[in-house]
């Protein structure tokens, strides 16, 4: 420990500076015009791997953005140990919204602000720095290490999950464990394991009327407004306690046990603080459940995005042509994404009215996860995290989605640990997107200790 402790505080401006190396390359997934920035990145990764690491690295072609492949040499009779993480970012904007240029590292206060800071860059970035601090006191590693980024986490992992399909690719990936951090800590200083994590499903509708902008004086009352339409719709899909509406929604969700939720009363919760943090008067949702237990156990329907008629300065009295909206589902274990698309599918249909024409548009779905916390890795992790931070971490289930973790898990058939550093308050997908330099740091230090850990498993 102290020796690991001494070799973080000597290189701390080293680990900085790569890590704001990478944080200035904007790889936004979303957008086609930052393609170079993607190959770009993946490139950077490959070289940090290869030189910093001494890992046998590659880029790996996609239909889409590249993934990233590193290893290092088996070890006989240890386990195989595979990071997984991702390289691409949300979009920035409103860039006007932050307060320092979004893809320009800034220190204030303690924290680096920057898109990608927490999520993942800096995630990744701690164990990438945690391995380097474990070879220069150890020589070699005591496991084999593999490493699997992706550049298209934050848009659905088409190109690792289709990258999964082939036999071939999954003895590449092959290993006993799966270590992940892209969660939270459970608050600062309070270190947590991720057991659960939500799935999610997108789509996008859109109503069409009139083949063109009518006037609302000449046709009003006459012609079916799309956005009156939509908001109808969308408005039908959810009640007052934010209960979804859609028949056979809930079918598969499995009731939370007594005492899965005397565990999850465990994890802190100050609802005034928070409300005042985000600018809310008071929670909403399910009301026979707590606030942690709608966000990390029970399913949900969120509107991410509306667009329909005259958006410019001053009044336009029309009846708009069109109107869309961008909405998701959260989902929970043992829920079926292909049976939750159907009821859907159905709902929307059934609730659009005569002289609307409806487009759906199905994007991605996944289902959730719950891991076992009985583990070996697990296990391990948990007492590491204690030995970083003084107090046993706590259990949590994530209202946040990784898909592609789910499907990781199940194709390896290995034992998922996820770890994470980043706190509530990192406004990751928002502006002044941060991360503590404390998280950081914490983060390289955990990530030594969990190599000396994982040693001592017997393969």
């Amino acid at each position: 420990m102290d020796k690991i402790q001494q070799y973080i505080d000597n290189n701390k401006d080293i680990f900085l500076n790569q890590w704001f190396e990478v944080l200035r390359i904007p790889s936004i997934s979303a957008q086609k015009e930052h393609r170079d920035d993607m190959i770009k990145t993946a490139e950077w990764i490959v070289s940090f791997l290869r030189e910093k690491l001494g890992m046998s690295a590659r880029v790996i072609p996609t239909d889409g953005n590249p993934l990233v492949y590193g290893e290092s040499p088996v070890i006989s009779g240890a386990p195989t140990v595979m990071l997984y993480g991702h390289y691409d970012v949300m979009p920035s904007d409103p860039d006007d919204a932050w307060l320092t240029p979004p893809f320009e590292p800034t220190i204030r206060d303690g924290k680096v602000f920057c898109r990608g800071a927490n999520d993942d860059k800096g995630q990744w970035n701690a164990h990438l720095c945690g391995m380097q601090t474990y070879l220069a006191l150890n020589g070699s590693f005591p496991v084999q290490v593999k490493i699997i980024l992706e550049g298209e986490e934050e848009v659905g992992s088409a190109s690792l999950s289709k990258f999964l399909d082939s036999e071939e690719n999954r003895k590449l990936l092959a290993c006993d464990a799966l270590l992940v951090s892209d969660t939270s800590a459970a608050g600062p200083g309070l270190p947590a394991i991720t057991y659960g994590l939500r799935g999610v499903m997108s789509f996008e509708v859109k109503l069409t009327g009139p083949n063109r902008d009518l006037h609302s004086g000449v046709y009003g009352g006459s012609v079916y407004n799309p956005a009156i339409a939509l908001s109808k719709l969308l408005g039908s899909m959810i009640d007052e306690n934010g209960k979804v509406q859609i028949p056979g929604f809930y079918d598969d969700v499995e009731p939370l046990t007594q005492i899965e939720r005397d565990a999850l009363a465990k994890n802190p919760y100050d609802g005034p603080s928070e409300e005042e943090q985000i600018g809310v008067a008071s929670t909403f949702g399910e009301q026979e459940y707590t606030v942690l237990e709608r966000r990390g156990a029970r399913p949900s329907f969120d509107i991410n995005g509306l667009t329909s008629g005259y958006q410019g300065e001053g009044g336009k009295t029309i009846i708009p042509s069109w109107a869309s909206a961008k909405f998701t589902f959260r989902t929970v274990p043992n829920m079926n994404p292909e049976k939750i698309r159907a009821h859907v599918e159905e709902f929307v249909n059934s609730h659009v009215p005569a002289g609307i024409k409806v487009d759906l548009n199905y994007q991605q779905g996944s289902g959730g996860m719950v891991a076992p916390l009985t583990g070996r890795f697990v296990v391990a992790a948990s007492e590491v995290l204690e030995k970083v931070y003084g107090v046993k971490p706590l259990f949590v289930r994530d209202g946040g989605s990784i898909p592609i973790v789910a499907k990781l898990r199940t194709e390896l058939n290995a034992e998922t640990v996820l770890v994470g550093f980043g706190l509530e308050d990192d406004a990751i997908h928002s502006p002044n997107e941060k991360f503590n330099l404390d998280s950081f740091f914490a983060g390289i230090k955990t990530g030594a200790l969990l190599w000396e850990a994982f040693g001592k498993i017997a393969k």
